[in-house]
């Protein structure tokens, strides 16, 4: 059953971040996954509630253990530090019906 990655994220530092989004790209599709809403075309609008969303990805995985396997794999360990330097994020991992 399809499981998907669901990011939140504030840049601070868009030159650094974009380091990381020239890559990422490459390990989603390594790893079986593909963008469902790509971050930088998305533009989110809150409908009810007190949501504080800044840039939403969402990316979609054949199952919940293929995206924790890439989550955790060497490609993503490697371009991960960017992300964290460059942006605050949420990520949660979402499971389908």
């Amino acid at each position: 059953m399809a499981s998907y990655i669901l990011a939140n994220t504030e840049v601070t530092d868009p030159h650094e971040l974009q380091k990381y989004v020239d890559r990422i790209g490459a390990t989603i599709k390594q790893y079986g996954g593909k963008y469902i809403v790509h971050g930088y075309s998305s533009h989110p609008e809150t409908l009810e509630g007190d949501w504080k969303t800044k840039i939403i990805t969402i990316i979609e995985f054949p199952s919940a253990e293929q995206a924790k396997v890439w989550y955790d794999s060497p490609e993503y360990s490697a371009i991960k530090g960017i992300r964290e330097r460059s942006s605050i994020s949420s990520i949660l991992l979402l499971h389908g019906v």
